[in-house]
Parts: C-alpha cells; sequence; structure tokens
C-alpha cells in the first residue's frame, strides 16, 4: 500500500489547468486498490468539506474565505490563508494517522504548497515531490517578476530538499534550469480524457469557420489579442470566421480585448462565451474548425490537448507543450509570439484548404491517445514510491 499526502489548493471548481489535472489524478486514484490519497485543498464555501471521492480516496477541503466570483483565480490573500490552515490540518492528519504513516507528499506548485512539504518533511521526516505548473517558476508570468525576485532563494531551496521535481513540459523543464541550473529535473506531462474528450465532426457548421483557444482563463497572457488581430485581417475575405472565447477574465483584459474588438470594427467575429462548466466544454472543441493559442507562457496546456482529443489542427506558438505535441505539417504548425499576421497566414492556409483541417485533426486524435491519465498517475506513483524508499536517508 501506498499513502499520499497530496497538497494543491486548487481543485474544481477552483482554479485552472492544475486543479484539473489533480480531479484526473485522483480519479486514476479511485481504481487502484494498493494507492490511499488525502488531497488538503481550498472549499469554494464556508464549511469545512469532508468527501469520500471513492476507493481510498479522500479529500479534505478548508475554508479560506473564498470569492465566488473569483473561482478560477487565487489572491494573495487566497494563498496565504490556504497555506496556514493546511500547514496545520496536515499536521494534524499525519499525527492522526501515525498507525497506517504517509509515504509522501505530493505538492502541487512550488509555492505555496511545496513550501508547506518542506515544512512537513523538517518536522515529519515526509519525503516530498514538487509538481511545477508554470507561474510557481520564476519567469513565467510577468506579472510575478518582483515576487519571483524575492522568492528565488526559497524555491531553490524547496526543489533541493525535494526528492523530485517534476514540471509538465519540456519548456517548463527550461525555465525551471535558469533559476537553478544543477537541480535534477525529470517531465511527467499533463494527460487528457479522450473518452470525455473525442471528435464529433458533424456538429460543425457548413456555414461557418469556428476559432478556438480552449478553455482557460482570459489572461494577457494567452495572447488573445494577436488572435482578434488575425481574425480582424481575414474577416473581409472570409465572412464565416468566427471566434468564441470561453473563461473568466482575469483582472481588466476583458475590458481590454473589448475594446479592441471594437476599434477592429469584428463585433460580429468575437464572441466573448464567459466560465463554462467543464462537463460543457468539449461541445465548443467540437463545433470548431481549428485551436489556435497565442499564449506568451504556459506550462503543459490542458486546453491544447484537449483541442488534441478532439480532433483539431493546431495553431500555437512555442509553448505549452509544443516542442512536444506538434508536428509540423502533420497536425499543427507553430508561429512566432505576438504576431497576428503569422495566425493569419495559417488560418487562412486551413481556410483555402479543408481537407488539411481533416487531416491534421485525424493527426491530433492519434496524438492524444497516447497521452492518457492512466499513464500519467502511474508515473506519479512510481515517483513517489521512490521517495519513500529513499525516506530512511532523510
Amino acid at each position: 500500500m501506498t499513502k499520499i499526502l497530496f497538497l494543491n489548493y486548487e481543485y474544481p471548481p477552483l482554479g485552472g489547468g492544475a486543479a484539473n489535472a489533480t480531479a484526473q489524478l485522483l480519479q486514476e486514484y479511485v481504481s487502484m486498490a494498493d494507492v490511499e490519497v488525502h488531497l488538503v485543498t481550498s472549499a469554494q464555501g464556508s464549511e469545512k468539506e469532508e468527501i469520500h471521492l471513492g476507493g481510498r480516496v479522500y479529500i479534505h477541503r478548508l475554508p479560506i474565505g473564498k470569492n465566488p466570483e473569483k473561482l478560477h483565480s487565487q489572491s494573495l490573500r487566497d494563498i496565504v490563508i490556504y497555506s496556514v490552515k493546511a500547514l496545520i490540518f496536515s499536521w494534524q492528519l499525519i499525527k492522526r494517522e501515525e498507525e497506517h504513516p504517509f509515504d509522501a507528499t505530493l505538492a502541487f506548485f512550488g509555492v505555496p504548497c511545496g513550501f508547506i512539504a518542506l515544512l512537513l518533511k523538517w518536522r515529519s521526516r515526509l519525503p516530498y515531490v514538487v509538481s511545477l505548473r508554470g507561474s510557481d517558476v520564476p519567469g513565467y508570468s510577468a506579472k510575478y517578476s518582483a515576487l519571483y525576485l524575492f522568492i528565488r532563494p526559497l524555491i531553490r531551496l524547496i526543489w533541493r530538499e525535494a526528492s523530485a521535481v517534476v514540471p509538465n513540459s519540456q519548456g517548463l523543464k527550461d525555465l525551471a534550469l535558469v533559476t537553478a541550473p544543477k537541480q535534477p529535473i525529470d517531465i511527467i506531462f499533463n494527460g487528457v480524457d479522450t473518452k470525455r474528450f473525442f471528435p464529433a465532426f458533424e456538429k460543425r457548421p457548413s456555414a461557418e469557420f469556428i476559432i478556438t483557444p480552449g478553455a482557460s482563463r482570459v489572461t494577457s497572457r494567452k495572447g488573445l489579442r494577436y488572435l482578434i488581430e488575425a481574425v480582424a485581417l481575414l474577416a473581409p475575405r472570409f465572412p464565416q470566421l468566427r471566434l468564441k472565447i470561453m473563461g473568466d477574465s482575469d483582472g481588466n483584459e476583458r475590458t481590454l480585448l473589448d475594446a479592441i474588438v471594437k476599434e477592429l470594427h469584428v463585433e460580429d467575429k468575437v464572441v466573448f462565451i464567459g466560465r463554462v462548466p467543464r462537463e460543457a466544454t468539449v461541445q465548443y472543441y467540437q463545433e470548431a474548425s481549428v485551436f489556435v493559442l497565442p499564449s506568451l507562457n504556459e506550462g503543459m496546456s490542458n486546453a491544447l490537448l484537449e483541442a488534441l482529443a478532439c480532433g483539431l489542427p493546431v495553431i500555437m506558438t512555442p509553448t505549452g507543450g509544443a516542442a512536444e505535441l506538434i508536428e509540423e505539417g502533420k497536425n499543427g504548425c507553430i508561429i512566432p509570439y505576438r504576431s497576428g499576421t503569422a495566425i493569419a497566414k495559417m488560418l487562412e492556409t486551413f481556410l483555402t484548404q479543408p481537407e488539411k483541417v481533416e487531416s491534421y485533426g485525424l493527426s491530433s486524435r492519434e496524438r492524444a491517445l497516447q497521452m492518457s491519465w492512466e499513464t500519467v498517475a502511474t508515473h506519479f506513483l512510481q515517483v513517489l514510491q521512490k521517495a519513500s524508499h529513499n525516506k530512511d536517508r532523510l
């Protein structure tokens, strides 16, 4: 029996890609009889929740005074409150389970969860593994530039004390090595649920060519303004173009994008759908003809994986799994950052050569079938078991 303490301040409906990844991993562990998992996460409401997900998987949701209007983003206040409560609760949980002790901790995000895991190691000799997700790596997000300067030494310490550090893409590994060049790092990619996300080509409207950037937060980092610019460049010649954008806005990004849409006179071409429940996102992939992700930075994009599973050709910048999952001329193409012109050029290729939409889409589906969550869960389990076997050396 392997017993895991799992830390992530995000869990659906709170959070984004990391929350969904956590949910998928827990579902896989439900079916593994020799694995017990306790997730310590945040509650949406004001009460503590104890959930038995099934099998030997348990979720402990701690109230953090969450603003119900901002489920998909976490404030500094949210993170600080979670960190304090999660640390105290985890100490109590470890003590409560002393007769059947935990083998290791899996911390999603080096900060704050990796820091909590570090303190638990110092107190309880419990080894931990850090899963890097993006914003917890210095240099990933421009809005945290000042914070990165302050906490970089702490991040190095958290990584150095971990039994393993595992980003979810080659790009994120490369970025992490800038901060800690000598840090041993192995990649565990995100997975995708190919039973939930699958092609349904008959759902594509014949009179429209729909573009989707997938289900994610609407932030400046996603580079959506360049996609809107591309739509404006093509709209006069291709009136069938439609861009549908899912997701809550982070800060004032939606206001800025609305202004760009009006300035470029594409109000009839761009639709902001807003937040879509995860179980309903698949229909927006299935109706689309192409997936475009002009992001300035990503870890391993869940939206990309979902688009591949739904059989979409991909146009994206060299981030978020592009190097690992996109094969030029087969299932997609990689474009430069911050270039509406480059996006427009590639979109025109698919608009004028519809046979490529089909052939690229079939290749995307084949690639997604190689990325099951079962494989990802097994890989994490192997890394955690290795950490546990080395516990006596701590």
